[in-house]
């Protein structure tokens, strides 16, 4: 309730906040007009594209309806079938998010990547953290295909690979998610892949089995057992929202439409760069020939009118 209350009060300050930009920059421009100076026009125009991203990126969050979208993220990326070909795709999804979280001043943390056969990555966890980043990075949840000319095809043949995209809401404490010690089962075990000899030599990487519901954890990626034992009790306890999530879904689904999921199926969105350049989500219809600036992050306006395509829909 308190910390509602203190984004609530945040809210309305940056509201105000832009309110009393826009006033003083009108002000401004009158003087300018009245005085026929030109001196200030980059200035103002400066300020005006700041305070017009500002006010958009406001606007974006009046569209949040869902209970958990001013979190952190955790987001997971799974190549799929392909072998090199997907994942690749799973690599250039991974770097098309982090890019965004840069690009939108989150920190992103990849806390685990699991490396291809050849190129690309198998897997990779990662943790965005920033105001709201649940709430815009939903939008993201799904399969994602790739259709492109092949770079590892001897005969550059025209090859469609696909990966999925998790993103769940981060647990918020053990007053949340209450997870009973009785109910864990850990195995410690020698770290594989990457990590030098000390890793090699010490049982550091950490399984955890939540007994009640068959929830298994694994990680590895830090250099102490109990490090890895603080992440994995982390990504636990977002797997067990996440099933909280899930039924609770489920039920509302039992009186009122079809759950979503985003197991593997229908993809999402398609982004083609051969033989035209296009990507395009399936489910609000929108489409944009700059496919290369969306593998770059620009991302926005999908995540945009996928907020705007759930008004009046319970989530």
């Amino acid at each position: 309730m308190l910390r509602e209350l203190s984004r609530k009060k945040e809210t309305a300050g940056s509201w105000r906040e832009v309110e009393k930009k826009a006033a003083d920059l009108k002000e401004l421009v009158e003087l300018a007009i009245s005085e026929n100076d030109t001196s200030l026009e980059q200035e103002v125009a400066r300020d005006l594209e700041n305070l017009r991203q500002q006010l958009e990126e406001m606007e974006t969050k009046l569209l949040f309806q869902g209970e958990y979208d001013f979190r952190n993220a955790i987001l997971t990326i799974h190549s799929g079938a392909g072998g090199t070909e997907a994942q690749d795709w799973a690599q250039m999804l991974l770097r098309m998010y982090l890019r965004w979280a840069e690009q939108s001043r989150f920190k992103a943390e990849v806390l685990e990547v699991m490396p291809g056969d050849e190129a690309g990555i198998k897997s990779a966890l990662v943790e965005v953290r920033g105001d709201s980043a649940y709430g815009l990075l939903k939008s993201e949840h799904g399969v994602h295909r790739l259709v492109r000319l092949s770079p590892y095809d001897a005969d550059h043949a025209r090859h469609t690979s696909f990966a999925l995209a998790e993103v769940l809401p981060e647990a918020e404490g053990e007053a949340e998610v209450k997870i009973n010690p009785e109910d864990l089962k850990l195995d410690f075990f020698r770290a594989s892949g990457p990590g030098g000899q000390h890793m090699q030599k010490t049982s550091t990487a950490v399984r955890i089995t939540h007994v009640p519901t068959g929830t298994v954890v694994t990680y590895q990626s830090e250099r102490s057992q109990h490090q890895n034992k603080e992440v994995a009790l982390k990504i636990l306890a977002t797997r067990l929202l996440e099933k909280d999530i899930q039924k609770k879904a489920e039920e509302r689904a039992k009186l009122k439409g079809v759950f979503r999921s985003a197991e593997w199926g229908s993809q999402i969105r398609s982004y083609v760069l051969h033989p035209y350049k296009m990507v395009k989500d399936h489910r609000t219809g929108l489409e944009t020939g700059d496919a290369n600036g969306v593998l770059d992050g620009k991302i926005d306006e999908f995540i945009k009118a996928y907020l705007i395509s759930l008004i009046g829909k319970e989530e």
